[in-house]
């Protein structure tokens, strides 16, 4: 059976969504977004450490169910990857709050270590994270949408291959972004 209708509109939801949340990102840090409602300073100053959590945790989720379908077990795999995209869209709604309540967070440190990098460290993350955020929801929608005993006669084997690496990565520096603006400077 062909599931070629099915990917198009995996890719299309994907590119749809990810637009949508790049937008909101974007509108965010520019001053917040009138939806998101207005949280006290203490919850708000927490939710950088509690996000910390949430993406260390799923850098290793993500590794251990690329590991696991690498093994061949395909359900192990199944629940660690929805567990990962769980996890990432909690960080995000979090980041959303965060960043429309208390807008960017200033980088601590001297004009030297800001620029040579810090910036570097967060534009390889926020590059990674653009590129990997249609990857993801499109491996997400096939996972959903096609039989598991059918998913190798979709993209979502090769676009996995693809993405896990770039996420990780996205993760990892966007770890070292935390690290760098709450406790090194």
């Amino acid at each position: 059976m062909s599931y070629e209708s099915t990917e198009r509109r995996a890719w299309a939801v994907s590119l749809v969504v990810s637009a949508v949340a790049l937008g909101l990102i974007g509108a965010s840090s520019r001053g917040g977004i009138d939806a998101v409602p207005r949280l006290p300073s203490e919850v708000i100053a927490v939710i950088p450490h509690v996000n910390a959590v949430l993406v260390a945790t799923s850098f290793f989720t993500l590794l251990a169910g690329y590991r696991a379908v690498r093994n061949g077990n395909t359900t192990r795999h199944a629940r660690l990857m929805a567990t990962t995209a769980v996890l990432f869209f909690v960080f995000l709604t979090l980041y959303l709050v965060r960043l429309s309540n208390a807008g960017l967070t200033p980088f601590p440190g001297s004009d030297a270590v800001y620029t040579y990098v810090y910036l570097p460290f967060l534009g390889v993350h926020m590059v990674l994270a653009a590129v990997c955020i249609p990857l993801v929801l499109y491996s997400v929608s096939v996972a959903v949408t096609v039989p598991t005993d059918d998913i190798r006669e979709t993209a979502h084997p090769r676009v996995g291959r693809v993405a896990v690496p770039l996420w990780a990565v996205s993760f990892a520096f966007g770890f070292v972004v935390y690290l760098m603006l709450h406790h090194l400077f």
